[in-house]
């Protein structure tokens, strides 16, 4: 004889136990696995977006470099005085050589998305404005700039 004689289970209790056991697992096992592909998708837009922004801004090494070359252009082209210009053709033709060097690599900067921005009169931008001194001009609100010491350059919507 059995001297163990305790509750009996009922017939599939256990089973039913077992199942809800399962079912439990299972449902853990589902969000588990939403969250991993939730994951994964957010990895493959934020990589997506990484590769995007480097392609965009690749070339800011260079043209930064490129960058003094137009603005030392600019330079030389307001350094000459126009009387001088006036009075000496092998200067004029200089001036005309510098003017259309500085002209076609503005547009090569133009056509690969690099501007040369010109704030005077606009409100100082911090993201954009580099401010050096203030002046007070009667002709300008506050916080407006009034004199550009170096032009800046933006790529796309990023100053360089």
């Amino acid at each position: 004889m059995n001297e163990d004689v305790g509750e009996v289970p009922f017939p599939g209790e256990n089973e039913l136990d077992e199942t809800d056991a399962l079912r439990a697992e299972v449902a853990q096992l589902k969000e588990q696995l939403l969250r991993a592909m939730a994951d994964a998708e957010n990895t493959r837009t934020r990589a997506r977006k990484d590769r995007d922004e480097a392609a965009k801004y690749a070339a800011s090494g260079i043209t930064k470099d490129l960058l003094s070359v137009a603005d030392n252009l600019r330079r030389a082209l307001e350094s000459v005085p126009a009387e001088a210009i006036e009075q000496n053709e092998h200067l004029k033709s200089l001036v005309t050589g510098v003017e259309m060097t500085e002209k076609s690599l503005l547009e090569a900067f133009e056509k690969n998305h690099i501007k040369r921005i010109d704030p005077v009169g606009e409100r100082l931008n911090p993201h954009y404005h580099e401010a050096m001194v203030e002046i007070e001009d009667p002709e300008r609100a506050a916080g407006t700039v009034s004199q550009v010491f170096e032009p800046g350059y933006v790529l796309h919507d990023r100053l360089l």
